[in-house]
């Protein structure tokens, strides 16, 4: 009975000293393992093997990007306007080692810098500087962060002030001059809106204009040019008909000489057919001229011709 309660203590211990020999590590998480009081080394994620009542875990240190938020400050601005302001810190610890033995709390240490970096900077602007600048303050209250808290094994990525409260008096200035801010803007663009709808008109008027000068011009341009195509078509008409009445006199000529060569005329015949064309080319009506292949011949009836005048003028 003894020896089984033994055995009994013996496997109770053994599971005593393996609980306090293994340690298990989260992921994103790291131990600080202290032995006999001082640093031994840092216990990544996964499974760890301690000596059992020798090692001891310091503390548990989280790799992931913490928040902070730092508590609502009321800080005087450089006009003397007493604000309140609300900011949010984004860290991270780089080196576990430094963040738990270089300063007692890390989240306090990176609160008051925090606090008294804020009151410095905001000391420098006026109200209306404050509203209008966040990322400027949000920058060197990152940067001064970053800096001082480097020896602590923290890493600032960035900050973020969250709400600026201005005294009631104020907001309630503040809230008037918007208002009449956004009602000189509502008359603006009501002014604004009127006079680009009279601009509008007036460029409507004058391309109505400008189109109903162009409408005439192009009317009247096309009226000329039905008019100076209607006069073209009368004189190719015209010309077209007196050719028609050349060819035809051309084609009484023809039938005539035709049938005068049929007849065999004499040279005589001929020189008084010749005289004839030669009157109405004169006289301007006629058109062609018929000439007899033998030049010799009729210029020498005319030459008869003319003798026999003669001498019926002599008688006479």
């Amino acid at each position: 009975m003894v020896f089984i309660f033994v055995i009994i203590l013996i496997l109770i211990f053994c599971l005593v000293v393996a609980a306090a020999s293994i340690k298990v590590v989260k992921q994103s998480e790291v131990k600080i393992i202290e032995r006999f009081g001082k640093y031994s080394f840092t216990a990544e994620a996964g499974l760890n093997i301690l000596l059992p009542f020798v090692d001891k875990v310091r503390a548990v240190v989280s790799l992931k990007q913490q928040t902070m938020d730092v508590t609502p400050q009321s800080v005087i601005t450089k006009d003397n306007v007493t604000i309140t302001i609300d900011t949010v810190v984004f860290y991270q610890i780089m080196d576990p080692v430094k963040a738990v033995y270089e300063i007692e709390s890390l989240q306090k240490g990176i609160a008051y810098i925090a606090i008294t970096t804020i009151r410095d900077i905001v000391g420098k602007m006026d109200l209306d500087a404050t509203f209008s600048s966040r990322d400027a303050i949000n920058s060197q209250l990152r940067d001064v962060l970053d800096e001082a808290t480097d020896k602590w094994g923290c890493k600032v990525d960035r900050v973020e002030i969250k709400d600026i409260k201005p005294p009631a008096d104020i907001r309630d200035a503040m809230e008037k001059q918007m208002n009449a801010e956004r009602n000189k803007r509502a008359i603006i663009l009501e002014a604004e809106g009127k006079r680009q709808a009279d601009i509008t008109l007036a460029e409507g008027n004058k391309q109505s204009t400008i189109l109903n000068a162009e409408a005439e011009r192009e009317s009247s341009i096309r009226k000329a040019q039905g008019i100076r195509e209607s006069k073209i078509l009368e004189a190719e008409g015209n010309a077209e008909a007196i050719k028609k009445v050349a060819e035809a006199k051309a084609e009484e000529i023809k039938m005539v000489y035709g049938a005068i060569m049929a007849s065999k005329p004499d040279d005589k015949l001929v020189a008084i057919k010749s005289l004839e064309a030669l009157k109405d080319v004169a006289n301007g009506t006629a058109n062609k001229v018929f000439i007899p292949f033998d030049a010799t011949k009729a210029m020498g009836a005319l030459g008869a011709l003319s003798e026999v005048s003669t001498k019926k003028t002599t008688s006479k």
